[in-house]
């Protein structure tokens, strides 16, 4: 399916019947804060979502862009909020990756968000050009163990996650080899097909139509289960790699102190909406995994990967900033 495609189906999916929470705890909009940009993949989860949890209670339920600094400048914005409901943020795996690269932040993700609802995840697919002589993962291991430092592995942006699964990849399989950061997916995948790096770890959803056209090839996913969208594509851990499960994901917060009718409200609406067939048919064909779940479960994944997160920002020896 082509991204115009894909988008299409999503928007389609922002037309379905919305679904609303029961218990009567909203008195004005609900504002969801988002940390990305616009058309990216967390800000299209957050407003397919927000239109299908609309109305609340009658209430809108309004997406905020707030990108820039590593999520800083969106947990501002839910820090100088009420803990009242009425703003909630879109948290994900760069909130984890933040409590250890970052020194200062205005909220602390362990102590002052209030998990509500895990919304999609998205897999990481280890990539190669057509051609290269590698075969699968355990090859890709064996050519590092034996040529230590001498093979390149490409991600974007240093400290994402696809940057930190490669460093974890690196740790799990005691290789050795240079990570090569470039600033957007597009170089990234240049370098691949030009042989400039060996190896890139990156999110299926912006190289979609790469794989699905054969442009790019995929070794295996990050994932402890095969992805939705690669269901032929083995995991990493299928295919030999210890104790190794990455996925990006999104999920909703509020501030610590909320009113747990409020967590209870949202979470249901979210859940709800999420078990509809069409939007999750949506969601799988811009390359995320609908999840759904309790607080409960959210907070312990967010818990687990700002310890896994923690751990790899240390080996790695990424400079903490700010």
């Amino acid at each position: 399916m082509t991204r115009i495609s894909r988008r299409a189906a999503l928007a389609a999916a922002l037309s379905l019947p919305a679904l609303g929470a029961r218990a009567q705890t909203f008195s004005r909009p609900v504002r969801i804060v988002v940390p990305f940009g616009t058309g990216g993949v967390a800000d299209l989860t957050a407003r397919a979502v927000a239109q299908q949890i609309a109305p609340l209670q009658g209430q809108p339920v309004v997406v905020e862009n707030r990108p820039g600094a590593g999520g800083i400048v969106a947990m501002q914005a839910l820090a100088g909020a009420p803990a009242d409901g009425h703003t909630l943020m879109v948290a994900s795996n760069g909130t984890a990756i933040s409590a250890s690269l970052f020194r200062n932040l205005p909220l602390d993700p362990l102590k002052d968000l209030a998990p509500i609802v895990t919304m999609g995840a998205f897999p990481i697919a280890v990539v190669v050009k057509p051609d290269s002589p590698i075969k699968d993962i355990a090859d890709l291991v064996a050519r590092m163990k034996a040529a230590p430092g001498r093979l390149n592995i490409g991600t974007i942006t240093r400290g994402s996650t696809q940057n930190l699964s490669a460093e974890l990849f690196k740790i799990r399989t005691a290789t050795q080899a240079e990570t090569v950061v470039f600033p957007q997916t597009p170089q990234l995948v240049t370098a691949v097909l030009r042989g400039d790096v060996d190896a890139a770890f990156e999110i299926t959803g912006p190289i979609f139509g790469q794989i699905q056209s054969g442009a790019l090839r995929v070794l295996g996913v990050t994932s402890a289960e095969r992805a939705a969208n690669l269901p032929n594509v083995a995991t990493l851990m299928e295919q030999g790699v210890p104790d190794y499960d990455v996925a990006s994901w999104n999920a909703l917060v509020a501030r610590a102190g909320t009113p747990a009718e409020a967590i209870t409200a949202i979470n249901r609406a979210v859940n709800e909406a999420l078990a509809k067939p069409e939007l999750r048919n949506a969601l799988t064909a811009v390359g995320v995994e609908p999840k759904g779940g309790t607080p409960e479960q959210m907070g312990r994944l967010l818990a687990a990967d700002i310890a896994r997160w923690a751990e790899v920002i240390e080996k790695a020896g990424i400079e903490r900033q700010g």
